[in-house]
């Protein structure tokens, strides 16, 4: 059976970076600058305007796509040093269990830094405005594929954008990262032909070429044209995202008074699958709640991260292989994959109903509209007559260096537009969006 292997899937070699890559550096190996480059781009630092799952809340306690991906950085980082103490003897000799650490955290603070405005919801009302956009020929001319990307807007397929394309060497390798570190971030290596009903997938026909290069640099399987299996590391970066999505949206939703305490402890507690030692005194000094509900959360993430580990390696030869077809929640003790499952259909049926959170969300596809016809229509035009009238050149002088030219092709043009609008922060779209819709303010 033809499997991946660890030397290749653990290369060092950086995309679009001719100069060698050692693997011993002093001080902090090429992992480690991976790091770094995430955390110190203007794409990282703009997540903390970005919802998680809340839009424009005032209450600093809620999350945002900046601690969210801090936070799954680190549930992520002990995940790669778990399962690299327990496959140590099996990695490369250059490879510690900090590395696999450090590369498995920097894919989830970068996994979702495509994300645009309103979070999740910003990604439908953009595919909802381009669905809409086909009438009026806004779309005419572009293949079926490039047409699918745009009905399309994947937050997954936009950040491997932002890294191997926009931040530093802008169309040069972007922050040129590791061949490792971009294999563990593709969480759907492949491209939307394979999107399938959520339409989820990982490159735009823009880096259809970059996804290959990667796919080939760590040798990771074919599945068919365009297709690729994951890296296994991904599969962490994937565990770490979804027990921090399931268990910090519980203490979001308390916070913001959704949910009730008392059913918030009992998941908890069926992850953790028992109370601390110390939970007892807690209550019995009347602890506050928030304090309670931290060592419970603990205690939780605690357990989960464990189990991933060991189940990690328990099926390492399927991962290698590319067959593996279940999570690894699913796969641990079946009281925490419940728990988990409990804590994301309680998000679903009373966080993301809430009434405010719709409210928001609503208002989102009015801000997203104003700008996507503003600045796609901006495009369509530059590209079909050569000129820009007065509007539409005040609205592209606010994309400066990246504005399009007459003579690209319509689907670049549309995805410079994109990178802009994708790249706000909520109150920069939604001041932004007022600004176009009349209500001007002076300085």
């Amino acid at each position: 059976m033809t499997q991946m292997r660890w030397e290749q899937l653990l290369s060092p070699r950086r995309l679009h970076d001719q100069r060698s890559t050692s693997t011993r550096e002093i001080g902090r190996s090429p992992f480690h600058k991976d790091h770094d480059r995430i955390v110190f781009s203007g794409s990282f630092r703009r997540l903390g305007r970005k919802t998680q799952v809340h839009p424009l809340t005032e209450n600093d306690h809620i999350h945002t796509r900046l601690t969210h991906s801090l936070e799954v950085g680190c549930v992520g980082r002990s995940l790669g040093m778990i399962v690299g103490e327990l496959l140590r003897d099996r990695l490369p000799e250059w490879i510690t269990p900090a590395d696999l650490g450090v590369i498995v955290q920097t894919a989830c603070l970068g996994h979702d830094i495509g994300n645009p405005p309103f979070g999740h919801a910003g990604e439908y009302a953009i595919r909802d405005w381009f669905q809409r956009a086909q009438s009026s020929g806004l779309l005419e001319g572009l293949s079926d594929a490039e047409r699918e990307d745009l009905l399309t807007y994947e937050g997954n397929a936009q950040g491997f954008r932002v890294i191997t394309q926009i931040e530093y060497n802008q169309f040069n390798g972007g922050m040129r990262l590791s061949a490792a570190t971009l294999g563990a971030l593709l969480k759907y290596p492949w491209t939307v032909r394979y999107g399938g009903r959520a339409g989820k997938f990982g490159a735009y026909q823009s880096e259809q070429a970059l996804l290959k290069e990667v796919a080939e640099a760590v040798g990771l399987l074919p599945q068919g044209e365009q297709r690729w299996c994951r890296h296994p590391l991904a599969w962490l970066v994937e565990a770490a995202d979804d027990i921090c999505y399931a268990l910090l949206d519980l203490e979001d939703g308390l916070e913001m008074g959704i949910l009730r305490y008392e059913e918030v402890v009992e998941i908890l507690r069926q992850i953790a699958g028992e109370f601390p030692p110390e939970y007892a005194d807690m209550q019995a000094r009347n602890v506050s709640q928030r304090r309670r509900i931290a060592l419970l959360r603990g205690a939780a993430m605690e357990r989960a991260v464990n189990e991933v580990g060991t189940v990690f390696v328990q099926h390492e030869q399927s991962l290698l292989s590319g067959t593996l077809s279940d999570d690894l929640l699913e796969l641990c003790h079946p009281d925490l994959g419940w728990g988990v499952q409990a804590a994301k259909q309680l998000a679903r049926e009373r966080i993301f109903q809430n009434e405010r959170k719709a409210k928001l969300e609503i208002g989102a596809y009015t801000t997203l509209g104003i700008l996507l016809e503003a600045f796609i229509g901006a495009a369509h035009e530059l590209h079909h007559t050569g000129h820009s009238s007065f509007k539409h050149q005040r609205v592209l002088a606010l994309i400066g260096e990246n504005t399009p030219l007459p003579s690209w092709p319509l689907y670049d043009s549309y995805r410079r537009m994109l990178d802009f609008i994708g790249g706000m922060t909520d109150h920069y779209a939604v001041d932004l969006a007022q600004e176009m819709g009349g209500r001007l303010r002076g300085d």
